[in-house]
């Protein structure tokens, strides 16, 4: 018994050698094929790897861009993005995105939802600072020089379009001919124009319905909507006193 007893440590001894020394050549040969090709290590802060265009860093503004929408500020899933009061040379007082990057997730999701490009991606993320109001970027603050590479563009597919095992036609953001889009219920409305008067991208116009109001005896109006221009930012959908309007989505 003692003598089968040790052939069986034996045998045990052998098989976690053999499992060791496996693994140790899967790791020397990552460590000759790293210090053939480049190097493990950088001396970073010193050196620093290069990095591309579309690399999601903090995130940046073009401000003659920036229509005040307020996309961005709803789609960050971290709140780090409020629209505050800007002063712009032409159009005067605007809102414009400010972000807390202190507790940004450098998601780029404020760029992916941007249907004008002014939200984009930058490079820089070292943004350690021993203030926490320094980690509030204005809109001032938060502008980066633009390169096109800073952008986030990416296609997009319709469900109903989806077939199994056939061809899957897909659409550029921002394409005009194919977004959610304002639906309006007119019983509802009360013609306050409210909605064009919020409208950041000028899709709204107040339209005559061809009926009279009989108390005022003034022409009815309802909202009309430029599907090309809308960026569906719901702002018309918020401000609207009757809920009149709502979000039609396209599937």
């Amino acid at each position: 018994m003692r003598i089968e007893e040790r052939r069986y440590e034996k045998a045990d001894h052998f098989r976690a050698t053999g499992y060791i020394l496996k693994t140790m050549k899967v790791t020397f040969k990552g460590a000759i094929r790293a210090t053939k090709n480049r190097p493990c290590t950088i001396l970073y802060p010193w050196e620093k790897l290069i990095y591309p265009d579309n690399y999601r860093g903090r995130p940046g503004i073009v401000l003659e861009r920036c229509i005040g929408c307020g996309r961005c500020a709803k789609e960050c899933p971290n709140q780090c993005i409020e629209m505050v009061d800007f002063q712009d040379a032409e159009k005067g007082k605007v809102k414009r995105p400010q972000v807390n990057v202190g507790r940004c997730m450098m998601c780029g999701n404020c760029a992916e939802a941007c249907p004008t490009n002014a939200m984009i991606v930058t490079p820089e993320f070292e943004l350690a600072s021993y203030s926490r109001g320094a980690l509030i970027y204005d809109p001032v603050k938060l502008q980066h020089p633009h390169k096109p590479g800073y952008e986030v563009n990416y296609q997009f597919a319709l469900l109903s379009e989806m077939k199994a095992g056939g061809e899957v036609k897909t659409y550029a953001k921002n394409d005009p001919n194919v977004h959610d889009t304002i639906s309006l219920d007119g019983a509802k409305c009360i013609s306050c124009s409210r909605c064009a008067k919020t409208c950041p991208a000028g899709a709204i116009e107040m339209a005559d319905t061809g009926e009279v109001n009989p108390k005022t005896k003034k022409p009815i109006k309802h909202p009309k909507f430029d599907n090309a221009k809308c960026v569906v930012c719901e702002q018309c959908v918020e401000v609207c006193p009757k809920s009149a309007l709502s979000v039609k989505e396209v599937l």
